[in-house]
C-alpha cells in the first residue's frame, strides 16, 4: 500500500487513571482510531506527545510525516516527546492503556501523568494496523521453542517485562524464567505468583537504602544461573561516554534467551558482567537503555 506509514500519529484522550503500585500509574486512553493501532510485541515501543514548552497542546495533524512536522514547529511550541510502552490495546472498546513511572514533577511526562485528569487530550505516535509489513519498534523475539530465559527490569522497563510474561503464560510449555526487577519501594513488588514459570527476584531500593541499579547489578551477580554458552569469557566492546547501548539479540538457538532493560550506566555493567564473567553469547541477549541519568524524563 503506497504511502501507508508503518507508524502513524492517534488523537486521543485520557479516560481513566488508576495507581498499580505506588510508583506506577495506569492511564487508558481512548479514540475512534485506536481500531487502527496494532501491537506486535509486549516490548512495543510508541512515542508519546506532551503539551510543549509554552503549554501548547499536541496538535499535530495526522496526515504527514510527524516528525517531520514536529521539527518544523518553533522550538517553544513543539511537544516534548517520550518513549513508552504499548501496555495494551481494546480494539472493540477502542482504549490503549500505557504505565508510566511517577517519579515527580521535574520530568514532564511524570508531571503530565500525575496531573491528567479523563478527559485531557493528547498525541501518541503507535504502529500503524494499515501497514502490511512489520512496523518495528520492538526487541523480544525469542526463538521458537525457547526452554531457558531471563529478563532484567527497572521501573521503567518493568510494564514491558510484566507483559512478556503474560505473552509467555500462553504457551503450553512456557521456557523456565528467571526474572530479577528492581523498583523504588517495597509496595512495588506486586503479586507475580500466576507465571509459576518464572523465578522472581524483586529488589526495592529504598528498604535497602540503595541507589538506582544498585540492588539490580548486586543480584545478578549473585544470583543469576544462566548455561556457559561459550568457554571463554569474550570481550566486551564499551560505548562511548554519553552513548545510549542498544543491542539486539539475533540468536536461532533455543536454549537461552535474554532481555535486559533499565539505566544505560546499568545495562552496560550488566553486560560486562553477563557476557565478560559468565561467558553468555552476546548474540543471545538483548541490551536496552530505557533511559540515561541526568536527561530528563
Amino acid at each position: 500500500m503506497a504511502g501507508v506509514q508503518g507508524y502513524r500519529l492517534f488523537n486521543v484522550q485520557l479516560v481513566h487513571k488508576s495507581q498499580v503500585s505506588p510508583s506506577l500509574l495506569s492511564l487508558v486512553f481512548g479514540g475512534p482510531d485506536i481500531a487502527n493501532m496494532k501491537c506486535n510485541s509486549p516490548d512495543q515501543r510508541i512515542k508519546m506527545l506532551f503539551p510543549s514548552d509554552d503549554g501548547s497542546l499536541p496538535s499535530l495533524p495526522e496526515q504527514g510525516q510527524w516528525y517531520q512536522l514536529l521539527q518544523e514547529l518553533p522550538k517553544e511550541k513543539r511537544p516534548i516527546v517520550r518513549t513508552y510502552t504499548l501496555r495494551h490495546i481494546d480494539r472493540e472498546r477502542q482504549e490503549v492503556t500505557v504505565e508510566f513511572v511517577s517519579h515527580g514533577t521535574e520530568g514532564p511526562a511524570s508531571a503530565w501523568a500525575i496531573a491528567s485528569q479523563p478527559g485531557d487530550s493528547i498525541q501518541i505516535v503507535a504502529p500503524n494496523a494499515d501497514y502490511p509489513e512489520d512496523s518495528g519498534g520492538y526487541e523480544w523475539t525469542p526463538p521458537a521453542g525457547l526452554r531457558q530465559g531471563l529478563i532484567i527490569a527497572d521501573e521503567t522497563a518493568l510494564p514491558a517485562a510484566r507483559g512478556i510474561l503474560e505473552l509467555l503464560a500462553t504457551q503450553q510449555n512456557p521456557p523456565r524464567i528467571q526474572a530479577f526487577f528492581e523498583v523504588p519501594e517495597q509496595g512495588d513488588c506486586v503479586d507475580l505468583s500466576e507465571f509459576s514459570f518464572a523465578s522472581i527476584h524483586w529488589l526495592p531500593r529504598k528498604p535497602a537504602n540503595a541507589t538506582h541499579g544498585e540492588c539490580l547489578l548486586s543480584a545478578v551477580r549473585n544470583d543469576v544461573r544462566v548455561p556457559k554458552t561459550a568457554g571463554v569469557t569474550e570481550t566486551v566492546n564499551e560505548e562511548a561516554e554519553g552513548e545510549l547501548l542498544w543491542d539486539k539479540a539475533t540468536t536461532d538457538s533455543n536454549a537461552f534467551y535474554g532481555w535486559v532493560a533499565a539505566e544505560s550506566s546499568v545495562v552496560k555493567m550488566l553486560r560486562r558482567h553477563l557476557i565478560g564473567e559468565c561467558g553468555v553469547n552476546h548474540d543471545a541477549i538483548n541490551f536496552m537503555a530505557y533511559w540515561s541519568k541526568g536527561r530528563v524524563r
